[in-house]
């Protein structure tokens, strides 16, 4: 039939929508958009990677990545990193119940000072986070406000006091570290040697003593009970504040 029929009217074709002269403000897009950040969820992933691994893999950008958000979203909840582990130590030591503290005040003295050894050696990670500076948990300032008012109770002056709480602070933090460093290297023995294998019969002219115990250092330096140490400490520091007056 070609030639014949006739020619039909072409089809008309749809009208074409115009796009919308509207446009997304930026930032508003709902495809891709970091989801909203759960401050508990980044404290409890902050806390997470220093107990995994340590401080120093901590940053605001690892803990937004964890958590599907970018960085910048973290700092609408916390200043900087320090402000972050400070949040980290948050509730650490309320986790703890406080112990039953005797009356008299020197006893109170030590036993507040055992109780944060205890604490703090169950929780090896906090002294990374201490170490840096003046970082704590507010929840740990009653044992603080013990040691302190425990002295002054004793007859120290208030500087006194202060420095008794930071000498004590100084054994606490101390034998912790090095027990902790110990831990690791019987974990990982050294192929070299260190102290006190370092010392051999030839330093037995200059380091008489030391070339003596040496074989038992270990020993010794293991035999002791923290109870006895710190009550020594504390013993010492109460003599030396109230002879001075």
């Amino acid at each position: 039939m070609a030639g014949t029929e006739k020619k039909q009217a072409p089809a008309k074709r749809a009208p074409i929508k115009k796009a919308s002269a509207k446009k997304q403000a930026p930032g508003k897009r709902s495809v891709g958009r970091p989801r909203r950040l759960d401050p508990d969820a980044m404290v409890a992933t902050a806390r997470r990677i220093v107990e995994e691994e340590g401080v120093d893999a901590l940053s605001m950008r690892r803990v937004a990545k964890e958590l599907g958000s970018t960085p910048m979203a973290l700092y609408h909840y916390v200043q900087d990193k320090d402000e972050l582990l400070m949040l980290t130590l948050s509730g650490t030591a309320a986790a703890f119940p406080r112990p039953h503290l005797p009356e008299d005040p020197r006893e109170r003295l030590l036993a507040v000072a055992v109780h944060m050894h205890d604490i703090l050696s169950r929780m090896p990670w906090v002294l990374d986070i201490l170490a840096l500076g003046e970082l704590t948990d507010r929840n740990a300032l009653w044992m603080v406000e013990e040691i302190v008012d425990s002295a002054i109770t004793c007859g120290l002056s208030p500087a006194q006091a202060v420095r008794a709480y930071r000498t004590i602070w100084s054994y606490v933090y101390g034998d912790l570290i090095f027990r902790r460093a110990a831990e690791r290297r019987a974990d990982n023995p050294p192929n070299r040697r260190w102290f006190p294998e370092m010392v051999t019969e030839e330093d037995a002219a200059t380091l008489p003593r030391l070339t003596a115990i040496k074989d038992d250092w270990r020993a010794y330096a293991a035999d002791y009970e923290v109870v006895d140490e710190l009550d020594a400490i504390v013993q010492g520091l109460i003599d030396r504040g109230t002879a001075t007056g």
